[in-house]
């Protein structure tokens, strides 16, 4: 019986077993060994290649197991596996790697690099603090809920029990671990309106409804749920009045459908107090979305929820089961930053950041544009038509800036012009971008 085409590497890492098993599958894979071919014996094996017969009996045996070869009594060891013939994929030629943008987008916060002694000194508590043997409490370490739950009813009027706090991945698993425990049936989704709320509510297969930004609602028949942003309408700026809160409340009420508040940038005003929550005034309809992103850090994918408290155990059941709580050393130094003060700081000095730059960007475009609403947290939105504002995004690109489009925020709304972010880039880049945005204007 001829031997087998193997040859093995007395130099390489790995046991000889390991590497005349792996010879011979690649034969199998390759075509050269087929369904039925017999073997050579173990013994004959061993004294072809010069090795012990331990390697040749390991080998096969490991292929055995594999059900790559199979053994027939009284007549040896055979091939049971038919080969496997594997597409050539045709050669790739490597794409030049994508050019870096600073972006000016509207979600990068501005850090005061004064207070990263205190984020480092979180982070080394955390690694000397005993994680938990297991899977935690799903709903987020009770410490860190009894302090969210203290910061909601001091800074957004939202009166909830630690119990009620759920600790999530950030906005969208909030909103995704609400919808996860409602009825079948459509979202409202304002338009324009935050992108990544309307692909959560795709993603779940539900349809999106469009609320028109700006109007009232008053009728929610046949939703199950509303995304809103009423502290600061993401991305035209414009606070929710008084009269359209109350219309909103009461459209759900006759409804039957939840009301989900996401508060993302609600500590950033600058021009009067922050605006209180919406869920200050109903908590049996409204649930509440807040995140860190815009406080600390859009990486720590940080958020929580205070959902209406009829729906509190089913969430709570889900993700018990799913596992899907936020990962515990970010919930560590999350608590630890909101004891020590530092979120308070960052959102302090932020905040006098923004105040500055926000008058700098009005006066480079209100010759050219024209507000979309009240200027306040890390951007602002300018109404252009939509000409001027593909060549006001080019020029961007160009000088090495990324500026979005409003019209990438709407549905059915025809809205054209440029949402400019101010948080996430230096005083000098703002202004050179600012500069490229004008050139063409």
């Amino acid at each position: 019986m001829p031997t087998l085409p193997v040859v093995l590497d007395r130099t390489a890492t790995g046991s000889l077993g390991g590497q005349l098993s792996g010879r011979i599958r690649e034969l199998v894979v390759a075509g050269t060994l087929t369904r039925g071919d017999r073997l050579p014996s173990s013994r004959a094996l061993a004294v072809d290649l010069g090795v012990s017969r331990s390697v040749t009996e390991q080998a096969y045996e490991q292929l055995l197991a594999e059900g790559w070869l199979e053994t027939r009594r009284g007549s040896g060891t055979f091939v049971a596996a038919t080969a496997m013939r594997r597409p050539v994929a045709p050669p790739r030629r490597a794409a030049p790697p994508p050019r870096q943008l600073v972006r000016l987008d509207a979600g990068t916060p501005w850090i005061d690099p004064r207070h990263t002694a205190a984020w480092r000194r979180a982070w080394r508590e955390v690694s000397t603090a005993t994680p938990p043997r297991g899977y935690d409490d799903p709903r987020g370490l009770p410490g860190l809920r009894a302090l969210l739950a203290d910061r909601l009813a001091r800074t957004r009027g939202v009166q909830a029990d630690p119990e009620e706090v759920v600790v999530t991945h950030g906005t969208t698993d909030g909103l995704r671990h609400l919808l996860a425990v409602l009825a079948p049936g459509p979202v409202g989704v304002e338009d324009p309106g935050y992108r990544a709320a309307v692909e959560t509510v795709r993603g779940l297969g539900r349809p999106v409804r469009d609320l028109p930004a700006g109007e009232a609602v008053t009728d929610l028949t046949g939703v199950v749920a509303a995304y809103v942003t009423p502290a600061h309408q993401h991305p035209l700026g414009r606070v929710m009045p008084g009269p359209d809160r109350v219309a909103l409340l009461g459209a759900a009420r006759a409804g039957r459908a939840v009301v989900v508040e996401d508060d993302y940038d609600s500590e950033f005003r600058y021009d009067v107090a922050p605006v209180p929550a919406l869920a200050s005034l109903d908590r049996a309809r409204v649930a509440y979305l807040g995140t860190a992103a815009k406080s600390v850090a859009p990486s720590l994918r940080l958020g929580w929820l205070v959902a209406p408290p009829d729906r509190l155990d089913a969430i709570n059941a889900r993700r018990a089961l799913t596992h899907e709580g936020a990962a515990w050393p970010v919930q560590r130094a999350f608590l630890a930053l909101l004891r020590d003060g530092y979120v308070d700081k960052v959102v302090r000095s932020a905040r006098r950041v923004y105040a500055e730059r926000a008058p700098r960007v009005a006066a480079a475009l209100s010759p050219h544009a024209r507000p979309a609403g009240p200027v306040a947290g890390m951007y602002s939105t300018w109404l252009l038509p939509r000409a001027d504002a593909l060549r006001a995004q080019e020029a961007a690109q160009r000088a090495g800036f990324g500026v979005n489009l409003l019209a990438d925020y709407c549905r059915t709304a025809d809205l054209t012009g440029l949402v400019v972010g101010f948080g996430g880039v230096t005083d000098d880049e703002l202004d050179r971008a600012l500069a490229a945005l004008t050139s063409v204007l």
